[in-house]
């Protein structure tokens, strides 16, 4: 069963907005003038000497590669010096000079091996180090070498990857929960909501035993260390941090989602930290199952057609006495089937790989093309994604390797400028995050406040291939603009396509190489 409260769906049909950068992401805010790409000639290394060669002279660019430059890149050993993120984003550089890019970034609570010393220079007083696979981070306000920064404590528990969503969504009651920063005690509860706690918190504990909590980020233990003694949970930088009361800053809005990395129980109450290092009621919130919908990995030998059942109740066949059809059952709605050929048998069959037949009319066909853009060539990956049909075929080359259905902007073929329609072309992917926090507000009386949407494939300007928690509509258009994936199909993709995002990383930048996106109506 999936719980949707009705506020929430009539603001929600969205699905795309303009990238919300926190604090502290602008890159003139984060590169001070006045320093050289060659690192030697304004930097000092912490706790060695510049690096010379055999007969005591100073290196020289022929001897090897400048210490903090785009060159000094390569991967390296662990020797056991690790830098926890304790920023919102903790921006990974490609050197640590004045001309420096971002290879992308940490999110609090991530804790990655570097190599030091550390390099400081005018950007970076605290000493700049080099992490793995690439790029180096500023030890300061984002970066620190105390693994056991309270900020780095809180946010331990990392998103799953490969899988489905990240982490456990919820979305905002039309009381909203109040966002706690410690633990409330049950009569600053009382005071604070107003309303009889006790009853509410066990008719919530009586639902999750009757429905069973069947995420595996959902526990009801006590409550984490870090909180557990009354201790005041500080913000990561880069989060803004609202007017906080005495044990609270007040309610969230009432369009909220909510990514949540813990669950525990405390005061016989189920409670849920989010990743923005908020403590909520979880008897305030409506917990998102993730929708079940998937698409189909194409193996080695399948191809297109393929084809996803349209209609409820659809009857599903087998082969009777003289190959006539006989019904065996039938099919789930949206379930993906791998066609034999596409030909129509007698009745208006169709077989499918497996052997069974299926009704023609009750089937949503993904066909075979018939031509390919001039990018599809060799083993170059790009998507494929059509307005009208509301699908997505991701290529190799000519051969498909992945078909689902997506949601695009429900104004369709309209122009995006003036309606919320999801733009055409070919763009390239030019950036991913794990998750992205996406919120709007414009004149079409629409507003949203989505934390941590799963898996962002960001393509051209705010628009973006996206996980999607608050709706189960794919197939058919809703979002704001964006391309809405089923949380399993994002997973995969996300993986999938290029930049790649390393293992311990948020997010990856490269605006050079990134997997092409076609959409056409």
């Amino acid at each position: 069963m999936m719980w949707w409260p009705v506020l929430f769906l009539a603001l929600l049909g969205l699905g795309c907005a303009k990238r919300s950068e926190p604090p502290g992401a602008t890159r003139s805010a984060s590169l001070p003038h006045g320093r050289s790409t060659n690192a030697l000639s304004t930097a000092r290394i912490l706790g060695a000497p510049a690096p010379r060669n055999s007969a005591g002279a100073l290196r020289s660019p022929s001897e090897g590669p400048a210490v903090g430059s785009a060159d000094d890149n390569l991967p390296f050993t662990p020797t056991g010096t690790r830098v926890a993120s304790v920023a919102w984003r903790t921006w990974i550089y490609t050197d640590t000079g004045k001309q420096r890019t971002r290879y992308g970034y940490l999110r609090a609570g991530a804790v990655v091996d570097a190599r030091g010393p550390g390099i400081v220079n005018d950007g970076c007083d605290g000493g700049w180090y080099r992490v793995n696979p690439r790029g180096f981070v500023c030890i300061g306000l984002g970066a620190s070498l105390k693994l056991d920064d309270p900020v780095a404590l809180a946010s331990v528990n990392r998103p799953i990857r490969g899988q489905s969503a990240p982490y456990l969504y919820a979305l905002s009651n039309e009381t909203p929960p109040l966002l706690y920063f410690k633990l409330p005690s049950k009569a600053q509860m009382n005071e604070s909501e107003g309303y009889d706690v006790s009853g509410r918190a066990a008719n919530f504990r009586e639902r999750m035993r009757a429905t069973g909590a069947r995420s595996p980020l959902v526990s009801l233990e006590g409550p984490p260390d870090f909180l557990a003694q009354g201790q005041k949970l500080d913000k990561p930088y880069g989060v803004k941090s609202p007017l906080r009361y005495l044990v609270h800053a007040g309610p969230a809005s009432v369009d909220s989602g909510f990514a949540i990395a813990k669950t525990f129980l405390w005061q016989e109450r189920a409670f849920g930290l989010t990743t923005e290092l908020d403590v909520i009621a979880l008897d305030r919130v409506k917990l998102v199952e993730p929708s079940e919908f998937h698409g189909l990995e194409l193996l080695t030998g399948e191809a297109l057609p393929v084809a996803f059942v349209k209609d409820r109740q659809v009857p599903e066949y087998g082969s009777g006495p003289q190959g006539m059809p006989v019904g065996i059952g039938s099919f789930a709605f949206r379930q993906g089937l791998k066609l034999r050929d596409g030909k129509r048998r007698t009745g208006g069959l169709l077989e499918t790989r497996d052997g069974v037949f299926a009704p023609e009319a009750s089937l949503r066909i993904l066909p075979a093309r018939d031509s390919y853009p001039s990018f599809a060539t060799g083993d170059r990956k790009w998507l494929d994604i059509s307005i009208r049909q509301q699908t997505l075929v991701a290529y190799v080359g000519m051969r498909p390797v992945y078909a689902t259905l997506v949601s695009t902007g429900r104004g369709g073929m309209g122009d995006p400028e003036k309606v919320l329609a999801t733009v055409r072309g070919t763009f390239m992917i030019y950036q991913k995050e794990v998750s992205s926090t996406m919120d709007g507000d414009d004149d079409r009386s629409d507003s949203f406040n989505l934390r941590d949407v799963p898996f962002v494939q960001y393509f051209h300007k705010g628009y973006a291939l996206h996980g999607t928690y608050w709706h189960d509509d794919f197939g058919k258009v809703r979002s704001h603009g964006c391309v809405n994936l089923a949380p399993i199909d994002a997973a995969w993709l996300f993986e999938w396509t290029d930049p790649s995002v390393p293992s311990d990383w948020h997010g990856a930048v490269n605006k050079d190489r990134g997997t092409v996106v076609y959409i056409h109506a």
